[in-house]
């Protein structure tokens, strides 16, 4: 099981729903809260839970002690009842499905039976936790949704204000609108929301990913927001990249690239040092597979697709070749010096079907129909996790496909850390308050 990176000062608990691979799950536990129960419907992932850090949970409703294993339970969150932990929670996570609001989903909306915003409000009325995070597509923001996102706003403001089976959402959302006006008579039974728009290279992750994060802290409380909002601001940018590349320290980090890659990446750059914004830089897919001082680099991946059953690569799980990688407009490659491109689920096509990268190694003879003078493949499951910021030591169940999917639906585990140790801090902070 991952061991959680903070030094609790308390004993705070979290529960987990749409847990999928685990990539928020592994955050919120990292940043210090134990885990009393994660859900998840998706065989493979469960697979992945169970292997990593989870264990069913059965029939028997209990709360687990420090040191357990996460219980699961697998299977819809519709069937999921929570009351037993009323109380007992500080911190309820969890990403509802993102392909009702997606641009590569169907993008039905609130009409979309995936929609599972519902649940999640369900599940805080339940337990009452005392903070809540939800990670979601910045499709939600769009005009046609962003009345709906608006609302589900509100119902989590008020989530023991319930929806009557017999009055649709506008007519609701005029009931929430009006209670909000008025003054709390029980702030325990009152959130208050803040929504993030992200992007995932802004918080030290190697991936263009823009999303939104919503985070709710129970009124009662009394968290200040307005520092919580600052707390949360970006702490890397993509002028500090560029600052490290003309300052010559990033390319001290990577002192083996090819000078004909270094000169091609800085042709493109202005020769112009940007403001120093006093951040730091993105990180770039190159940093991510060269490694840090936590994490050694990834072994070169040779050309011939090698058997997954008898390779893999340095003693790295999942880090195997894969044939017939194809560049052509629309499906464009990672470039090794920048962020990755954000990792998708493969609802619109084969999973990872976009995790294409751009090697070092100049072309014997540059093809006609490629306008990179590189080499490309595919990435390997174990370069797309550390992508996604996932441990090297976490495993993922199932064929390369549903690996792949796991990864595209998780929450990148540094983005997740970044928010949960913040919320973190900010119940500490009100609690010694009180």
């Amino acid at each position: 099981m991952p061991e959680p990176q903070l030094e609790p000062t308390r004993d705070r608990t979290s529960v987990e729903l749409f847990a999928g691979g685990g990539g928020l799950a592994m955050a919120v536990h990292r940043a210090g809260f134990r885990p009393l129960l994660v859900n998840e419907i998706v065989k493979y992932a469960c697979e992945t839970l169970k292997i990593n850090a989870a264990e069913p949970r059965g029939e028997r409703e209990r709360v687990p002690g420090p040191g357990e294993r996460w219980p699961l339970i697998e299977g819809d969150v519709r069937d999921v009842r929570f009351e037993y932990l009323w109380g007992q929670v500080d911190l309820l996570a969890g990403g509802p499905p993102c392909q009702p609001f997606s641009l590569g989903g169907v993008a039905r909306g609130d009409e979309d039976k995936r929609n599972m915003f519902p649940e999640m409000i369900r599940a805080v009325r339940e337990i009452q936790p005392k903070a809540v995070i939800c990670e979601n597509v910045q499709g939600l923001l769009r005009p046609s949704f962003r009345p709906y996102f608006e609302y589900i706003e509100r119902a989590m403001s008020l989530p023991f204000d319930e929806r009557g089976e017999d009055i649709t959402w506008r007519e609701h959302d005029e009931v929430l609108r009006s209670e909000l006006s008025k003054d709390p008579t029980d702030p325990k039974r009152r959130y208050v929301v803040l929504t993030t728009r992200v992007n995932a290279a802004d918080y030290g992750v190697p991936q263009i990913r823009n999303r939104i994060i919503l985070v709710a802290f129970r009124a009662d409380l009394e968290v200040d927001i307005q520092r919580f909002e600052r707390e949360v601001q970006p702490s890397h940018s993509e002028a500090a990249l560029i600052r490290s590349m003309l300052d010559g320290s990033y390319w001290d980090r990577h002192p083996n690239v090819p000078g004909h890659v270094r000169k091609r990446v800085m042709s493109r750059i202005s020769n112009t040092l940007p403001l120093d914004d006093g951040k730091l830089p993105w990180r770039t897919l190159r940093d991510a597979l060269h490694g840090t001082d936590s994490q050694p680099a990834l072994p070169p991946v040779p050309w011939e697709w090698l058997d997954r059953q008898e390779h893999h690569l340095g003693g790295f799980t999942d880090h195997i070749g894969w044939p017939g990688a194809r560049i052509y407009p629309g499906h464009t490659p990672n470039e090794l010096d920048r962020p990755a491109k954000t990792v998708k689920a493969g609802v619109h096509g084969v999973p990872g079907g976009e995790s294409v990268l751009l090697t070092d190694e100049l072309w014997p003879e540059q093809p006609q129909d490629s306008p990179y003078p590189y080499r490309h493949r595919y990435m390997t499951v174990r370069e797309t996790a550390r992508v996604m910021t996932f441990p090297d030591d976490w495993k993922l169940a199932g064929p390369r496909g549903e690996q792949m999917r796991q990864l595209g639906n998780a929450v990148p585990v540094a983005l997740g850390e970044f928010f949960a140790r913040k919320i973190y801090a900010a119940l500490d902070e009100a609690e010694s308050r009180r």
